[in-house]
């Protein structure tokens, strides 16, 4: 298969995961040129998780192979490194500007940035393992990291739109943390037979949560007539 046929395999889901949430929002959609800029964000997250986890581990030991080693490195090393790597860009970026006027729209950035991290880092795992590895993580990667977004960013529109406080939305750090976690898990502890089963219920389990948030943010838009 071509190169670009390849590459066009590696970039599909996070577009297109991107392009739906975007449809999504049914009442005032958000100016393209700053969807992008999130989007390229999130492909910049990917060196600021490189930097915290060179950083981290300085001054902490990487955890062993174990089962409460690898939760360690689920949970912390990776999860925390990559969400908080997002969230910065989410908080610090999209948060304050005059466009992220309504709740849903902390799904559509925090889902945009998910999408650029998440699509570099498709692009690098397929073309170091092939066709096979990124038809496999269009339907389980690529989608999970997209409902970690979308309960990060529920979380975050609560903070700005419900309780007018910036500081709340480290629970939508916390929530997208303990969900990429879970996940990653599972898949981590896969040399215990049958545990990666809990790698798909968890994250059968992101998408009905993440439904359920995308639902609740666009019943109490502002721009709902």
């Amino acid at each position: 298969m071509s190169f670009l046929a390849v590459l066009a395999i590696a970039l599909a889901p996070g577009f297109a995961i991107a392009l739906l949430i975007y449809l999504k929002d049914e009442h005032e959609r958000e100016p393209i040129p700053l969807l992008l800029g999130c989007f390229l964000l999130g492909v910049a997250s990917v060196l600021v998780t490189l930097i915290l986890s060179s950083l981290l581990s300085l001054f902490v030991e990487e955890p062993d192979n174990t089962v409460t080693g690898m939760f360690v490195k689920a949970f912390i090393w990776v999860a925390l490194v990559e969400e908080y790597s997002k969230y910065i860009f989410v908080r610090y970026v999209a948060y304050p500007n005059k466009n992220f006027n309504e709740p849903y729209d902390a799904i559509v950035y925090a889902v945009m940035v998910s999408m650029g991290f998440a699509t570099l880092e498709n692009i690098m795992y397929v073309m170091d393992s092939g066709i096979a590895t990124g038809i496999l993580r269009m339907f389980t990667a690529v989608p999970a990291h997209a409902t970690f977004a979308i309960i990060m960013g529920y979380f975050m529109g609560l903070a700005k739109f419900k309780y007018h406080r910036p500081t709340l939305g480290i629970f939508g750090l916390a929530g997208a943390t303990l969900l990429h976690g879970a996940y990653d898990y599972f898949l981590f502890i896969s040399f215990i037979p049958g545990m990666w089963i809990g790698a798909f219920v968890s994250l059968a389990i992101g998408i009905i949560l993440s439904s359920k948030a995308i639902r609740l943010h666009q019943e109490v838009s502002p721009f709902k007539k």
